[in-house]
């Protein structure tokens, strides 16, 4: 079984990310709404696969153009959120 969020972004340009993990917390798919199209794609690409918790040690802090948050950062805050840590 699987579990699937649609998590609204704050503060980049993305509106939202799409994320499905399966019961061991490995990230079957992510879809991000909006932002930089080859960049979200990229890193959703590159998250695939992984376990959750690698995926947040990765990308939590990334900023962007002196913002405190990124798309990165936000798809970490999301997976954080979805596994309680």
């Amino acid at each position: 079984m699987s579990n699937k969020i649609v998590y609204p972004t704050c503060g980049v340009c993305s509106q939202a990310i799409v994320i499905e993990l399966d019961d061991d917390t490995t990230v079957v798919n992510v879809e991000f709404i909006g932002g930089c199209n080859g960049n979200t794609q990229g890193v959703a690409r590159l998250a695939r696969g992984m376990k959750a918790d690698e995926v947040i040690a990765r990308l939590e802090g990334i900023r962007c153009n002196g913002k405190p948050t990124s798309c990165p950062d936000q798809l970490a805050r999301a997976l954080r959120q979805m596994t309680n840590k």
